[in-house]
């Protein structure tokens, strides 16, 4: 009687949500997994992520969820469908993670932190049988052997299929430092700072003033897109989500124009003639400030923002008109490793439909490695492990039809 053959051997690294996903679905399905990462410990940037409240996804019509991929919808589309944010949160539920729906739509667990969750995810993982290496940099192929740099020395990994889940270019503290790209610049775009902030071209002094404010509930509009939300004020310029989810065409802008004008509502929920209304009712002595002040609630760093955009002699109106569309020109974006995501990487004609890099069969790439960029608001992880499904998936597709045995 003929034995039966060993299960397919699986690498993956990066020990993020896409690779320990990844190693989740292929393990589950019989295949021999390893997950390898340059890091002492798993699920860094996720920890870090959940120290605000891990936002795993959004719960808004899927149609409307596929659309803040912008340029990148058309390839993820089939992968969020098949692992959509609803199969996400009943995932992180089977985990014992209850789940909720804010009020802005996103998806958080009860527990709000990261640590519960990915706790019981390595309990499921190591009854699963999936090794974890930790401290193993990757740092190319030997042929078909993969090459790790570790304390001590550098070690060789056979595999039969490997999927690459090793982050972008930001937060390198946490783990995705990006220098994969120096082994795989055929296949990659360079990377740029999403979800990032920006540098506002305003006077010296304004930021050292004014750091640590927030402007509350905000309009902003650059081009044909609006959003709304907070403003922090930093030492290096403009943070908050509703920035953020502008950065791709603030940053085409900047690149190729040398600045973006984004427009400020300061007052997003008064029409021009309530604005000027509450301005004409108050007394002609009172200073611009105090008026700002006591008919609109503005506070300093919005009513110095007002001033260096307006003139001395400046009318009712014309102040009415400025609150309510302020020009703030941003000439810059913070650097790539502050970034909360990185644009560029692995791009989409580098890979096939499964995401199979097509100068390597059988490896395989997931995550924030590939050049897609999405807003916060739960994108960014739903686009992870979505992705690893989809690789995972290919893999066993493609193990299948090399006549692998899986059991």
């Amino acid at each position: 009687m003929n034995a039966a053959p060993p299960p397919p051997s699986i690498a993956i690294i990066g020990a993020g949500p896409a690779g320990l996903f990844a190693a989740e679905i292929l393990s589950a399905r019989g295949c021999k997994v390893q997950v390898f990462d340059r890091m002492p410990s798993v699920g860094r940037k996720l920890l870090m992520a959940g120290r605000s409240g891990l936002n795993l996804t959004h719960s808004e019509p899927l149609d409307c969820f596929l659309s803040r991929y912008g340029k990148a919808q058309d390839w993820l589309e089939p992968a969020i469908r098949a692992f959509s944010p609803s199969a996400l949160t009943e995932w992180a539920e089977g985990l014992g993670q209850a789940c909720f729906s804010g009020s802005s739509g996103r998806v958080f667990p009860t527990a709000m932190k990261a640590s519960p969750l990915l706790r019981a995810w390595l309990r499921r993982l190591a009854e699963q049988g999936v090794q974890i290496h930790t401290r193993h940099r990757f740092v190319g192929w030997d042929g078909a052997t993969l090459r790790f740099d570790t304390a001590d020395g550098q070690t060789s990994v056979r595999a039969d299929a490997t999927v690459l889940t090793m982050g972008g270019a930001s937060w390198s503290r946490l783990g995705s430092d990006g220098r994969w790209a120096d082994f795989m610049t055929d296949e990659t775009a360079p990377f740029a700072p999403a979800n990032c902030g920006f540098l506002p071209d305003w006077a010296a002094d304004f930021a050292a003033r004014h750091e640590g404010s927030v402007l509350h509930s905000v309009g902003l509009t650059f081009g044909t897109r609006q959003t709304r939300g907070d403003l922090t004020l930093t030492s290096r310029g403009l943070e908050g989500s509703a920035l953020y989810a502008l950065s791709a065409d603030l940053r085409e802008s900047i690149l190729n124009e040398g600045r973006a004008v984004l427009t400020l509502d300061l007052r997003p929920t008064l029409s021009v003639d309530d604005v000027l209304k509450r301005l004409l009712a108050q007394r002609e002595r009172e200073s611009q400030s105090n008026r700002l002040r006591k008919a609109l609630s503005l506070d300093a760093p919005s009513r110095d923002l007002l001033k260096s955009a307006t003139p001395k002699d400046v009318t009712p109106l014309q102040l009415a008109q400025t609150i309510k569309a302020l020009p703030l020109p941003l000439i810059g974006m913070d650097a790539l490793d502050r970034a909360i995501s990185t644009a560029g990487g692995i791009r989409q004609d580098a890979v096939d439909e499964r995401f199979m890099l097509k100068s390597r069969p059988g490896v395989f790439v997931a995550g924030e490695m590939l050049d897609w960029e999405a807003p916060t608001g739960g994108y960014l992880l739903q686009g992870c492990f979505s992705t690893a499904y989809a690789a995972a998936n290919g893999v066993l597709g493609w193990l299948e039809s090399s006549n692998s045995a899986i059991a």
